[in-house]
């Protein structure tokens, strides 16, 4: 009985968690319908993630929003020009890849590897974003995601092939856009981040991000 009851209670565990990131998801998805707040949602999502998979701390939504606001006072301006410049991207390799003519393969030469180390960039900075102290700066994350780039290169390689290969699928199956849009990249940047929670020192400290 005792080992039964320990075993419903892993599962209950582990399905509050699962609902707990479904809800930030679709907590995402209204927040980013606003072109000027997707990147800060996106933040704020991946700044609660481990509070969310450990169950360590009540009350996501609350925290989530907290979060939110805090990301949106600070980076709505970076992130507005973050989307202009992934939209002209996708714009280029879009026109390229259906051009003609040898200025064809010299193009995606460049835009193909140009858009794998800004999504590797990314990545890095969601990874290095959830230990930021309050008063962070794009500067100060900018500069962090490139360190934390130059020394887990190999690892944000493997999260850059994960991700594309995840959007490939949602661009044939676009369901999964609704359950992982968010929640995926996140999820990766937390992997690569090695998985671990904020610290109480590192959410007092409002000058260092920790890599």
């Amino acid at each position: 009985m005792e080992q039964a009851g320990g075993r419903t209670n892993a599962v209950l565990a582990k399905l509050t968690v699962v609902g707990d990131l479904l809800l930030l998801q679709l907590t995402f998805l209204v927040l980013s319908a606003g072109i000027i707040t997707l990147f800060p949602a996106a933040f704020a999502l991946q700044r609660v993630l481990p509070e969310a998979i450990s169950q360590e701390r009540t009350g996501m939504m609350r925290l989530y929003f907290r979060e939110f606001s805090w990301a949106f006072k600070r980076f709505w301006m970076s992130g507005f020009a973050l989307y202009v410049g992934g939209v002209m991207l996708a714009f280029g390799l879009a026109f390229w890849a259906n051009a003609s003519g040898p200025a064809r393969i010299f193009a995606l030469a460049i835009l193909i590897p140009l858009t794998g180390m800004i999504v590797g960039l990314y990545l890095s900075g969601l990874a290095v974003l959830r230990d930021a102290g309050t008063d962070a700066t794009m500067k100060l994350l900018f500069r962090q995601a490139n360190l934390f780039l130059l020394r887990r290169s190999l690892a944000v390689a493997g999260g850059v092939i994960g991700l594309l290969t995840w959007f490939a699928l949602a661009a044939t199956v676009p369901t999964l856009l609704v359950i992982g849009s968010g929640l995926v990249p996140a999820l990766i940047a937390y992997w690569l981040s090695g998985g671990q929670r904020r610290t109480e020192s590192a959410e007092k400290d409002s000058g260092d991000v920790s890599i």
